[in-house]
C-alpha cells in the first residue's frame, strides 16, 4: 500500500522543528488581564519585516456589543475574521461573553461600548483565565454559517461556567456561491477549507487578545462525526505550513498589530465524538472492521465489489503493519496474515477487541437490571449559538442516511425522514441481555463476579452491533455518490474519487475483478483521473487528503510527523453500536496521541450500546465536556 503522498517532498527539517513544545504555552497574560505574545508554534517576525497595520481591519469594535439584560450576556454577530473572505456567510463569527466580564456603556445606537472588568469572577474563571470554546456542528462536513440571529438558548451552561463562547462559521464539503450577493462566482469548498477557515478564526481571536476578556492560550474546539474530524485536525495541525497559502488567500492574520509577532493557530484542547478522519485509509479500515464480515449487497459473493472489499481489508492489514502504532507498554501493534491472506489476528486485533471488552464490562457492571433499552433516535441537539439550526432542517445532513440505510445525527432538532420508531425492550437480568445479543452463538461472555466481559469473536460482534451498512467503498464510492466524494470535489466538479489505495487496487486487480459479471472497467480511469486533479490552490489530491489526516502530523510513518503544534489535551468518545465511523478511526488516533511528546492527557471513552455520534457512558455530553475543559485548565 502506497502511503507516501505527492506534493510533500519539499518539506524541510527546519519546518519540523516548529513548535514542538508550543502546546504547553501559547502566550502569557499580563497583570492587567491582557494576553501576551501567543506566538508559540510560529517563528517570531521582526517588526521591521511586517506592516503593523496590515490587519487593522480585524480589530474588534469594542463599541459594537449588544447586551441581553435578562441573561446578562454581551454578544456580537457577523464579525469577519479575515480581510479577504471568500464568503461572509461562512467566514464570520459570533462571540458570546458573560456579562460580569464587561463594563458596558450604552450608546445612542443601542450598542454598548465595553471594557474588561479585570477583577470579575464567573465560576472558576476571571477575564484573565477564561477559556475560549468553539463548537463545530457538522456531522458530515456540511458548512457552518455564522449566526444571523441571537438566542440565549443553550448558552447558559457555557457562560454560566465562565467560558467565552465563539461560534465561527466555516465552509462545508461543497463549493458554494455567496447567497447575499448577485454574483454567481463559485466559492471553493471541500477539503481542506473548513480547517482553513477555523484556523483563521483562531488567529482572529489572538489578534484581538488584548481586547477580549479571555485567555487565548486556552482555546478548545469540539465536534461530532465530520465535525469531530475537523476538531481532531485543528488539534493536531497547529501552525502546519501546508495551510499557509490557503490562509494567506483569505487574508487570515499572520501577526499582531503591536510588535509584529507571529500569530499561532494551535489550540489547547480537542474534543470529538466519533471523529471521521484519515481518508487515506478510512475505506480500508471500514472493510477491515466491518465490511469483510458481511455478505450482503455490494459484498455478496460473485460481485467484483466483494473482491474489492476483501482486498481493501487486506490492504488495511498491510497499512497497520507499516504504522508505528504502539500499546501503553510501547509494543508495536500488528496484524498477522492468515493462509488466505486475511488479517484477523495479531496484537492490533487483540487491541481492538480489548477496547470493545472494556466498554462492555463497564456497561454490564454499572447497569441496573431490569434494564430498558430504547433505540436512539436519529435526532440530536446541536451545540448552541445559531438559533436557525433548531428550526430549519438541513437536507444535506440526511444524504448519508439515504446512502447507507442507517440513521445519522442531523444538524438540527428534527428526526431524519423515514426513520422508523422502535419500541423499547426490557431485559430482566444481565443474563437475558447477554443471551439476546448472543442469539444462536456465544460471542459475548460476562463474568458478574469479576465484572468483566469477554469477546470471543469480532465477527459476531460486528454483525450484531455494528454491521456494515455503507457500500464499497464506504466513503469513496465506486459511483462517487457519498458526501465524502463531495468533500474532495473541486469547485464545479462536485464529486471526485480521492482514495489512492482504491485507485491502485482497481488498476492492479482489474483482470481479477473482470471475471465478475458486474465489473465496470470505466472505474479504473475514473479513479486515476480524479486522483491526478489539483484544487484552486494547486494542491493535489494526496495533499488534500493529508490535510484532513491527524495521523499525518502525529505518526512517524508519515512525512509530516513533528511539523505542527499538537494540542496537549484530548477527549475522544466512540459509539460502539453505530456503523458510520469504524472504531479504527478513534483507536488509531488515540494510539498516536498517547505516544506524542506534546500531548499531556488523552481521555478516551468507548461507549457500549450507543448508536449515535454524541456517545457518553452517563450524563449530558455538553456538561461532561465542560467538566473536562475545567479539569484541563486546572492542570495548567
Amino acid at each position: 500500500m502506497n502511503i507516501t503522498r505527492r506534493g510533500f517532498l519539499g518539506l524541510g527539517m527546519a519546518v519540523c522543528t516548529a513548535g514542538l513544545s508550543a502546546c504547553a504555552n501559547f502566550g502569557t497574560r499580563s497583570s492587567n488581564g491582557s494576553t501576551g505574545s501567543d506566538t508559540s508554534g510560529s517563528t517570531a517576525v521582526q517588526q521591521s519585516d511586517v506592516d503593523l497595520n496590515e490587519f487593522s481591519d480585524l480589530a474588534i469594535d469594542m463599541g459594537a456589543w449588544r447586551y441581553d439584560d435578562a441573561n446578562d450576556c454581551y454578544y456580537q454577530l457577523g464579525i469577519s475574521y479575515c480581510t479577504k473572505p471568500a464568503t461572509t456567510t461562512y467566514e464570520s463569527l459570533a462571540i458570546f461573553v458573560p456579562g460580569a466580564y464587561f463594563k458596558g456603556e450604552k450608546r445612542l445606537s443601542g450598542t454598548y461600548k465595553c471594557s474588561v472588568v479585570d477583577d470579575a469572577t464567573v465560576g472558576s474563571f476571571t477575564p484573565a483565565t477564561a477559556p475560549v470554546l468553539m463548537p463545530i456542528n457538522s456531522s458530515f462536513f456540511e458548512g457552518q454559517s455564522c449566526p444571523t440571529a441571537y438566542s440565549y438558548d443553550g448558552l447558559s451552561r457555557y457562560l454560566g461556567a465562565g467560558y467565552i463562547y465563539v461560534y465561527a462559521g466555516f465552509r462545508g464539503r461543497s463549493a458554494t456561491v455567496e447567497s447575499e450577493s448577485n454574483s454567481e462566482d463559485v466559492i471553493s469548498g471541500g477539503a481542506p477549507w473548513a480547517v482553513v477557515d477555523m484556523k483563521a478564526a483562531i488567529r482572529y481571536l489572538r489578534y484581538n487578545k488584548d481586547s477580549l476578556p479571555c485567555d487565548t492560550s486556552r482555546i478548545f474546539v469540539f465536534g461530532f462525526g465530520g465535525g469531530g474530524g475537523i476538531s481532531a485536525c485543528l488539534g493536531s495541525m497547529g501552525d502546519a505550513k501546508f495551510y499557509d497559502d490557503y490562509l494567506n488567500s483569505i487574508g487570515a492574520a499572520t501577526h499582531d498589530g503591536t510588535k509584529g509577532d507571529s500569530l499561532s493557530d494551535a489550540i489547547t484542547g480537542s474534543a470529538s465524538w466519533c471523529p471521521l478522519i484519515s481518508f487515506d485509509e478510512a475505506d480500508a479500515g471500514y472493510e477491515w472492521m466491518m465490511g469483510q464480515f458481511s455478505s450482503q449487497g455490494q459484498r455478496a459473493d460473485g460481485t467484483w465489489t466483494k473482491l474489492l472489499s476483501d482486498d481493501l481489508a487486506n490492504a488495511y492489514g498491510d497499512y497497520v503493519n507499516q504504522m508505528d502504532l504502539r500499546d501503553d507498554s510501547g509494543n508495536q501493534l500488528t496484524l498477522d496474515m492468515a493462509e488466505d491472506g486475511s488479517y484477523v489476528s495479531g496484537s492490533y486485533y487483540d487491541h481492538i477487541v480489548g477496547i470493545i471488552e472494556d466498554a462492555a464490562s463497564s456497561f454490564l457492571s454499572q447497569t441496573t437490571f431490569p434494564y430498558t433499552y430504547t433505540p436512539e433516535s436519529a435526532e440530536i441537539s446541536v451545540f448552541p449559538g445559531d438559533p436557525n439550526l433548531t428550526s430549519t432542517e438541513d437536507v444535506n445532513a440526511t444524504v448519508d442516511a439515504k446512502e447507507s440505510g442507517t440513521s445519522v445525527p442531523t444538524t438540527n432538532n428534527k428526526a431524519v425522514s423515514g426513520v422508523t420508531t422502535v419500541q423499547s425492550t426490557v431485559y430482566d437480568s444481565v443474563e437475558s441481555y447477554v443471551s439476546t445479543l448472543n442469539g444462536e452463538s456465544r460471542w459475548l461472555v460476562y463474568n458478574s463476579h469479576k465484572q468483566s466481559a469477554l469477546l470471543t469473536d469480532l465477527w459476531d460482534y460486528v454483525n450484531t452491533c455494528s454491521p456494515a451498512t455503507r457500500g464499497v467503498g464506504a466513503y469513496d464510492a465506486t459511483d462517487r455518490s457519498t458526501t465524502l466524494n463531495q468533500l474532495f470535489g473541486i469547485d464545479n466538479e462536485t464529486t471526485l474519487h480521492f482514495d489512492e489505495t482504491m485507485a491502485n487496487l482497481v488498476a492492479a486487480k482489474q483482470e481479477s475483478y473482470a471475471t465478475c459479471s458486474d465489473w465496470d472497467a470505466q472505474v479504473v480511469n475514473d479513479w486515476a483521473e480524479d486522483i491526478a486533479k489539483t484544487d484552486s490552490m494547486n494542491s493535489d489530491m494526496g495533499q488534500r487528503v493529508a490535510m484532513l489526516n491527524p495521523l499525518y502530523y502525529l505518526s512517524a510513518h508519515y512525512e509530516g510527523n513533528g511539523s505542527s503544534s499538537v494540542a496537549p489535551y484530548w477527549r475522544i468518545n466512540a459509539a460502539l453500536f453505530q456503523s458510520d465511523v469504524p472504531l479504527t478511526c478513534e483507536a488509531n488516533l488515540v494510539r498516536a496521541l498517547k505516544h506524542s511528546e506534546a500531548v499531556k492527557d488523552v481521555s478516551f471513552t468507548p461507549v457500549w450500546g450507543a448508536s449515535t455520534f454524541m456517545a457518553e457512558r452517563s450524563g449530558n455530553a455538553e456538561d461532561n465536556l465542560l467538566a473536562w475543559v475545567a479539569q484541563c485548565c486546572a492542570k495548567g
